[in-house]
């Protein structure tokens, strides 16, 4: 079959990836084409567009970027009219990929959609287009089931969470041989920083992260580098903090650290699973938060506190994160009895993802209903 994929971000690219190995192991014939990024490529696909190009954070950010939105639309639309697959496969990436599930159902294209919008954060009325476009939703989050089932009555398929394959699947480095790779100190225990993958999302985040290295002079930290920027990107932040960096590695980085500081998104639950205490930290242009703060329902913006619905990981958001809270928050769970209870809580964290092959149940469900 032919398959068209639409992923728009870094975490949507590593799930998509691993999508794709699934259908190809399952579907001999499988011709893929897809919007996503490097391992899309690597796994398969044929690249139409690189999420690079489409990645604007915030309201403000969008708005100034409309016209080459719109370009992307026409573009995605006469790409896929031309490759004429059996079927087309969203990923997250709603504001997009629900403008084009429309035009597709509209068209006779049959429609699938990985990993759901996050409807039950903001914007709930979208549970209406989604049922007029979507003919099948796969969900990776325990408690989207009730959501779409009991309170919409619309029928989704939970299959699991990816992370928790894409974690296994990949290829840890030696502690001692990534510390001397990477220059690092070789007893010091690490604190990751992971300051996100879009330009202006990590200028922000790092700053503040920084600001607190030298009240934690027995620990070394290491910047995560995002693939999607430049090594000269970082390099500036890594010399003037005398901290450490490593490229594309944040896996490795995070099975060897102690604790870490996360923005929010994927990385909050990636570090979770690596059994990493952490701080989740998030800070967005004031207009841009204002607005969120308006429209989205929930009590919590970590993925970590999402699903155990409570506090297991402590967030900084906004006016809330600075060096004073920063400093304070992270010693919390460096030693101690925090420590444990969060060590503790991420032990039912796990659980509750429901275990590994959420790619391949996904890829079966998919060719099934196709």
């Amino acid at each position: 079959m032919k398959y068209y994929i639409i992923a728009g971000e870094a975490s949507g690219d590593l799930h998509g990836s691993n999508l794709i190995k699934a259908l190809k192991i399952k579907d001999g014939e499988a011709q893929i084409r897809c919007w996503g990024g490097d391992l899309m490529q690597q796994a398969g696909g044929e690249l139409a567009k690189h999420y690079k190009d489409m990645a604007f954070m915030g309201f403000l950010e969008v708005l100034k970027n409309i016209p080459t939105i719109f370009k992307n639309i026409s573009f995605c639309k006469e790409d896929i009219k031309k490759f004429n697959p059996d079927l087309i496969i969203f990923i997250d990436f709603s504001g997009f990929n629900l403008r084009i599930a429309k035009w597709a159902k509209t068209n006779g294209f049959k429609t699938n959609y990985y990993i759901s919008p996050q409807i039950w954060a903001s914007r709930e009325s979208r549970i209406e287009k989604i049922k007029r476009d979507i003919d099948y939703m796969y969900v990776i989050l325990p408690f989207e089931k009730d959501f779409y089932e009991k309170k919409h009555s619309y029928p989704v398929h939970f299959v699991g969470h990816p992370l928790i394959d894409a974690i296994e699947n990949t290829k840890i480095v030696d502690n001692d041989i990534f510390r001397k790779e990477n220059n690092l100190d070789a007893e010091k225990p690490i604190i990751a920083l992971l300051p996100g993958s879009r330009k202006q999302e990590v200028q922000k985040m790092l700053r503040i992260m920084l600001s607190v290295c030298s009240d934690f002079p027995d620990y070394q930290f290491v910047i995560a580098g995002a693939p999607s920027l430049s090594d000269d990107f970082y390099s500036s932040f890594a010399k003037e903090n005398e901290v450490g960096y490593v490229s594309n590695q944040t896996y490795s980085l995070l099975k060897h650290s102690h604790a870490a500081l996360v923005t929010s998104g994927t990385a909050t639950l990636e570090t979770a699973l690596f059994g990493i205490p952490q701080v989740v930290c998030y800070r967005g242009n004031w207009i841009s938060y204002q607005i969120a703060k308006r429209i989205i329902t929930l009590d919590y913006i970590s993925l970590v506190n999402l699903i155990m619905d409570s506090e297991v990981v402590k967030e900084l958001i906004q006016g809330d994160l600075n060096t004073k809270n920063l400093k304070k928050e992270l010693s919390k769970i460096i030693d101690g009895e925090h420590r444990e209870h969060v060590l503790s809580d991420y032990k039912v964290l796990k659980e509750k993802l429901g275990g590994k092959g959420a790619s391949q149940l996904a890829a079966e469900l998919i060719i099934e209903n196709a």
